[in-house]
């Protein structure tokens, strides 16, 4: 890691701690839970963990494919860019996520809505 970026990532885990089609949640004082799924291929994404619908809990949603279905209503949002899938419309804010090795590191500076 380089120093400049040092700053902005911040180790959570390693990925073997985030369950295989699930989510762990990081939590943060004051701002939006993010939940950070690990598909199929042990590609890993974050969301803020709340679905655009009504803020129902994604980390607690069915992981499929790069997408998670909401537990409270069946929205399904696409882990890649965070829009739900058509007929529901709506975006949930990305956190930026990498891997190095086995550590998983978040960008907790959260990208715009894309919606």
């Amino acid at each position: 890691m380089h120093a400049s970026t040092e700053s902005e990532w911040h180790a959570i885990c390693n990925i073997d701690e985030i369950p295989t089609l699930g989510a762990r949640v990081v939590q943060r004082s004051g701002d939006d839970d993010i939940a950070v799924f690990r598909t199929s291929n042990n590609q890993v994404f974050a969301v803020v963990d709340r679905c655009p619908h009504k803020g129902g809990p994604l980390s607690s949603g069915l992981v499929h494919g790069h997408a998670v279905t909401c537990p409270l209503h069946g929205w399904t949002i696409n882990l890649e860019n965070g829009q739900a899938q058509a007929p529901d419309e709506g975006c949930v804010r990305k956190v930026g996520v990498r891997v190095d090795g086995k550590r998983v590191y978040l960008n907790l500076r959260l990208e715009q809505d894309q919606s």
